[in-house]
């Protein structure tokens, strides 16, 4: 009896708990019909709001279209903002010269009313034409020096040297300086001949420059003709025929460089003595401190001018100013002064500014033949 009792009272007990996990489970299944039920009628309640979401079956291919960049260069600019700024214009290089002086010099050849070659003054080599004294006695110094007015003020000559090299500066010093500045070519450029036809037809006298060798050569080295210390006397007079020959119409000779070389006596002796017996002014620069070219053309009773003054030492307006006012006050206390300058843009600009009052300070302006000493024929 006892478990019977226990029997029926499990049994009853478990029909208690089973009523209301029914309960449970029927309230459950209640809220998810009722859920599916929303969803079908309003949606996800995530629609419209971020969502990750892992998708884990195979993505659609997608085309897309890749637009590839331009290259700069094939861009076209736009009106207001241009690729590249513009560039200043920069001014052409002059055009040259006429040719005046032809290969074989038969007749006098002029440039304007100035004479720049003279068969009479010419003596033809395998180099070139080489300056003679003509058999009347003429010189290459006094045919092709400008004629000059007599004048008792004192007088005063410069010479500017460096021309024939750039055509733009040489252009420019040819017709921005007064007629009485002497005008100096390095004997390097082919096209030598018509700027000094140019620079003869404005009315200046024409030098050629001669190179020779400094004390710090080959760190300066005027180039592959230079007159050298201690090379023999025809290898001297070989390198000096060459330039010499490069063109004609000038009245004489003024050193490049050559402090080491104007210093020697006996490499400079027989180099004075040859342009002595060719008609040749020899115009010392002042490149040497101890030039023996005074010297020797006081021996030789040849035309001779030495600058007393480098003008452009230091390259700024005041210091050449300065110069130029030394140089007058050489020239009022012994008569006449010579100096001497590069073809830099500040020195031209100083000189033609220089010499616009010269006249009214009392003082005239010559080329470098004009205070040369006169020399007797040997």
């Amino acid at each position: 009896m006892a478990a019977e009792s226990a029997t029926e009272e499990a049994l009853t007990s478990g029909r208690r708990m089973a009523h209301p996990l029914a309960l449970a489970y029927f309230a459950l299944a209640l809220a998810l019909l009722l859920v599916i039920a929303g969803v079908a009628i309003f949606g996800h309640a995530s629609d419209g709001n971020p969502a990750a979401r892992l998708d884990l079956g195979p993505r659609p291919q997608k085309t897309v279209q890749v637009k590839k960049p331009v290259p700069k260069a094939a861009q076209a600019p736009a009106a207001s903002l241009p690729e590249t700024p513009p560039q200043q214009a920069t001014a052409p290089e002059p055009a040259l010269p006429p040719d005046l002086v032809p290969d074989k010099i038969t007749k006098p050849v002029y440039a304007g009313n100035q004479l720049i070659a003279d068969p009479a003054l010419i003596e033809e080599t395998d180099e070139g034409p080489l300056p003679r004294i003509a058999d009347d006695g003429r010189t290459p110094m006094a045919a092709y020096a400008p004629a000059t007015a007599a004048d008792m003020r004192p007088r005063i000559a410069i010479v500017i040297s460096g021309l024939g090299i750039s055509a733009k500066d040489t252009a420019a010093a040819i017709q921005q300086l007064p007629a009485g500045v002497t005008l100096a070519f390095a004997p390097y450029a082919d096209d030598v001949q018509r700027w000094v036809g140019q620079a003869r037809a404005t009315g200046h006298e024409v030098l050629i420059e001669i190179p020779m060798e400094p004390y710090d050569f080959p760190d300066s080295d005027p180039g592959p003709h230079t007159l050298r210390s201690g090379s023999s006397e025809q290898a001297n007079e070989d390198k000096l025929t060459w330039a010499l020959t490069r063109f004609t119409g000038y009245a004489g000779v003024t050193n490049l460089l050559g402090s080491r070389f104007l210093s020697d006596q006996d490499s400079l002796a027989p180099v004075m003595t040859f342009l002595q017996r060719r008609g040749l002014l020899f115009f010392d620069n002042g490149a040497a401190a101890r030039s023996v070219a005074p010297d020797i053309a006081r021996t030789l009773n040849a035309p001779y001018v030495g600058s007393s003054t480098a003008i452009d030492t230091i390259q700024t307006g005041m210091e050449i100013d300065k110069r130029l006012s030394e140089l007058e006050d050489r020239a009022r206390a012994t008569g006449a002064a010579a100096g001497s300058g590069f073809l830099y843009p500040v020195t031209v600009d100083r000189v033609v500014n220089w010499a616009k009052g010269l006249s009214g300070r009392g003082f005239v302006l010559v080329p470098a033949s004009a205070i040369a000493a006169p020399a007797k024929r040997n």
